[in-house]
């Protein structure tokens, strides 16, 4: 399918490139930036296939991208019952009672561990109105979820299991299991029995979400796990990926020689908008689920492991993989996590810069600040996480952690003036996808980090666009509007650097364009 060729004009192009900081005409041909200027600059552009777009003022700049997203696993996290608007134990058990039943089991997700009232998490509380079905509820943070009798029962899952990474089914002093499952090895119990949605639906629920990110803007996703290339694949070669999708697969404990072969030969494979660039590591999980890795226990005794029980062993396939030349992204939530991960790459050396980056970063002491810069280590986070905290600290995330460590929450702004590449993103289906709150809750933090300044508009845009790029080491290809590079460009309404932080977050789209095709068109 031949890409078309297309010329923007009337815009108020923010370019972000230096060379040339402002325009007000783009020209696209073969899905790459040909010119960039005013009307005159992209007149010769013009052929008998080309589509003029005249935007009357709209604001361009380039093509947003989420930094941390799972559109395509995330189909699977987003399965049955949103449960997301749940606030206290009474409304869980009302929804639940009036569940949709899929092949006979209660599925949920987005479940807030604020719900459970500081209760522990326990299938004896929402037992009783299931009238005996399997139920399997995800909670927000993707690391944890809750199964009810039957459902453990399906699995064969009656007492505690040991994992090659730092997993749990809690039990009660007898061995029972309470039916709170913590981290991926334990939930996947439970994901082997449960219905799956059809190969036909999980397609067309793909096609569905990536037009609805490119609605709000976006034109591109770092995607923070292996996909499924059998579906992306399928999919791209019969139709245009709305968003442009990058891959990294995870590593976790446990992995041998043949094991890291396989993530390293997977690198730059792919096809038409998607690729595979990078390997995923997990070096905790969650505050709310007790397995960040912290460096003093959070306030129930809990988060002093990591989640590679031998963190030398993660030492190890970082180093091997750096040394293949293969990027890498390490989720760190608590201190230890971060410090950890950091002092892995400062291992690494002068090869080490510009290579790795660190994900969500949600408390961190102002000694790791200056390291990032440092070492040139990108921060990857998502600023819209901070509505699951309270600014008073009543919530399950600051309980944990306590008053010193909450005053260390989501710190953008502080990373940003220590001169560390910050890169955001939703990680979708943890939080909404639209670009739009992306941009607003980092300029505006909510909840534990809303005493801590935001970044400017500037700087939000930077990180969706320019920091999104470094993150990736694409700067040279995307991230600026500027002749050769991709034709990934995004138009508001109005100015996403200027106007009102809640203004952006409502901010009409007027064109979503990805490697030059047109993949929204708004009012």
């Amino acid at each position: 399918m031949p890409t078309p060729a297309l010329i923007l004009t009337g815009a108020k192009v923010r370019t972000l490139d230096p060379a040339r900081p402002y325009a007000t005409a783009v020209a696209v041909r073969d899905g790459l930036i040909a010119a960039v200027g005013d009307e005159g600059d992209v007149r010769d552009w013009r052929g008998p296939g080309t589509e003029v777009v005249s935007l009357e003022g709209a604001h361009v700049v380039p093509g947003l991208v989420d930094a941390h997203s799972h559109p395509v696993w995330g189909l699977d996290l987003a399965t049955g019952a949103d449960l997301s608007g749940v606030t206290d134990l009474a409304g869980l058990r009302a929804s639940l009672a009036t569940a949709e039943r899929i092949d006979g089991w209660v599925i949920g997700h987005g479940l807030d561990h604020n719900a459970f009232e500081g209760r522990p998490v326990d299938r004896a509380l929402v037992e009783d109105v299931l009238a005996g079905a399997p139920a399997f509820l995800r909670l927000y943070d993707g690391h944890s979820a809750l199964a009810t009798g039957a459902a453990l029962a399906a699995a064969g899952v009656t007492g505690p299991r040991e994992f090659a990474q730092r997993s749990e089914v809690v039990c009660d002093d007898e061995g029972r299991p309470t039916g709170h499952l913590v981290e991926h090895a334990a939930m996947d119990l439970l994901t082997e029995v449960m219905p799956r949605p059809s190969y036909a639906a999980r397609r067309t629920r793909l096609v569905e979400l990536l037009s609805a990110m490119a609605a709000t803007g976006l034109t591109g996703a770092h995607v923070m796990d292996a996909g499924d290339a059998e579906l992306v694949g399928s999919l791209a070669r019969e139709t245009v990926l709305p968003v442009r999708l990058r891959f990294a697969p995870w590593c976790m404990p446990g992995v041998d020689e043949a094991g890291l072969a396989e993530l390293i030969a997977l690198q730059g494979s792919g096809g038409r908008h998607w690729q595979v660039g990078g390997v995923k590591f997990f070096m905790d999980g969650t505050v709310e689920g007790g397995t960040a890795w912290l460096e003093r226990a959070d306030c129930h005794g809990q988060g002093t492991e990591a989640f590679w029980p031998d963190p030398e062993a993660y030492v190890a396939a970082v180093r091997h993989l750096h040394t293949s030349g293969v990027r890498t992204a390490t989720h760190a939530i608590g201190d230890a996590a971060v410090r950890h991960a950091l002092d892995v790459v400062a291992g690494l050396g002068p090869t080490g810069r510009n290579r790795h980056r660190i994900e969500h970063i949600e408390t961190a002491p102002d000694d790791l600040l200056p390291r990032f810069s440092q070492l040139g280590v990108a921060a990857s986070m998502q600023p819209p996480h901070t509505a699951y905290t309270r600014a008073d600290g009543t919530d399950e995330w600051s309980r944990r952690l306590g008053s010193t460590r909450a005053a260390h929450a989501w710190r953008l702004r502080d990373l940003r003036d220590a001169g560390a590449t910050v890169a955001l993103g939703s990680d979708w289906p943890i939080a909404h996808y639209d670009a739009r709150a992306v941009l607003a809750t980092a300029r505006a933090p909510r909840g534990a980090a809303s005493a801590r300044a935001g970044l400017t508009g500037l700087e939000a845009l930077e990180g969706c666009t320019t920091h999104a790029a470094r993150a990736a080491g694409e700067e040279e290809v995307t991230g600026r509007i500027a002749v050769g590079c991709r034709a990934d460009l995004t138009a508001f309404a109005l100015d996403p650097v200027e106007a009102p932080a809640d203004e952006v977050a409502q901010a009409p789209v007027r064109l979503t364009v990805t490697g030059g095709y047109v993949m929204h068109r708004g009012d």
